[in-house]
């Protein structure tokens, strides 16, 4: 069974010092760098996903809720849309990169599309399918928001889907609970 490693949005604005921070981020991308270092042949894929943001309407906002709105965040030209270096171990082997939320909130990485040199765009879904994949492993941030949705999706589309917790970091212990919760109730494994 083919499988990919989905490394979803470890971007400078979701770690420490950026404008929307997860404690324990700059510690996961170095972790999932080193995961993908010693486990690549576990891999025929690793892809990652960002987010994308050029003007996300209400998902940005001055006095945010936390919950559906939140402070401006991985703008496009940005650093904070940027990938942490400590990520770079692992962005040497990843194939494509799946940027979502442009004009939008997005939170599942199925939601980026990538774009093509010929000007098209081709979404996670069916990229992954075109390679054969049946199997993937979510990893990065935010273990309740992006990865949660990001894994979701996945299960939801047909694919064997784990979460490798190590790999993750959450806002808060209790949205982080939930989520978990509900993935397993979804039949993601978690690991």
């Amino acid at each position: 069974m083919k499988r990919a490693l989905i490394v979803v949005d470890v971007q400078h604005d979701f770690c420490e010092g950026g404008s929307l921070p997860v404690t324990g981020g700059i510690a996961v991308a170095g972790r999932i760098s080193e995961h993908v270092e010693r486990h690549r042949s576990d891999y025929d894929a690793v892809v990652a996903t960002a987010d994308w943001h050029v003007d996300p309407g209400e998902h940005w906002s001055s006095t945010p809720d936390f919950a559906r709105s939140w402070p401006v965040h991985c703008k496009v030209g940005t650093q904070g849309a940027e990938f942490r270096p400590e990520l770079d171990g692992a962005l040497a082997h990843v194939g494509a990169v799946f940027r979502k939320g442009e004009h939008t909130a997005a939170y599942s990485g199925f939601e980026g599309s990538l774009e093509l040199d010929d000007g098209s765009s081709i979404s996670l879904e069916r990229w992954l399918r075109e390679r054969g994949v049946e199997a993937v492993d979510v990893v990065g941030l935010a273990t309740d928001h992006c990865v949660r949705a990001t894994a979701l999706d996945a299960v939801h589309a047909g694919f064997r889907t784990r979460v490798l917790l190590e790999l993750t970091a959450g806002v808060a212990p209790e949205t982080t609970d939930s989520a978990t919760t509900e993935l397993a109730a979804a039949g993601v494994t978690l690991v």
